[in-house]
């Protein structure tokens, strides 16, 4: 399972948490007490932070889905190229996908708790599919036009679609 999509608990397990003020607007209770949160993946590396919040724990919850958001985009994990052999009817979009994808639109606001998760499957497709967009939307139940308006609701999503069709000696895309 992508890590993005782990439950609370095991996520939190592979990570570690920091804590520092933040500087900034936000009176004495900002500046005097550790409100600023980062969390670290700690097998990817990857880093997400919040400072804006005047409290921890909300602070907490914005970099724990900002960590989720980044797993999701720049978090591979290993193809199993053996898999990609069977039908892709028999593999199928994930029932959280479908839940979301109605009438060939992803429906889903980025601050969604499932986002980061529809964000690292759809990216997992494309790389699986060596980003064929429109095969890769078809198989998602979804068009290329749209798949590309779902990627770039997380901009850095949109930017590496682009960086991989561009590897690929393809167009990139815009919305």
């Amino acid at each position: 399972m992508h890590p993005s999509q782990l439950p609370l608990d095991k996520l939190l397990a592979q990570c570690r948490w920091g804590f520092s003020r933040a500087s900034g607007p936000g009176g004495q209770h900002r500046n005097k007490v550790e409100t600023a949160a980062t969390i670290e993946h700690l097998p990817s590396g990857i880093r997400a932070c919040a400072t804006e919040e005047r409290s921890q724990q909300r602070n907490r919850q914005v970099a724990l889905h900002r960590l989720r958001l980044a797993l999701a985009v720049e978090y591979q994990e290993p193809q199993d190229h053996n898999a990609l052999d069977e039908s892709p009817s028999h593999l199928g979009a994930s029932e959280t996908w479908r839940l979301y994808c109605r009438s060939g639109k992803v429906r889903i606001s980025p601050e969604n708790e499932h986002f980061p998760s529809l964000l690292a499957e759809a990216h997992q497709w494309l790389s699986a599919m060596d980003y064929h967009l429109p095969k890769t939307a078809e198989f998602l139940g979804t068009s290329a036009t749209q798949l590309v308006k779902f990627l770039a609701m997380y901009p850095p999503a949109l930017v590496g679609l682009n960086k991989n069709l561009v590897a690929r000696g393809l167009s990139p895309r815009s919305c």
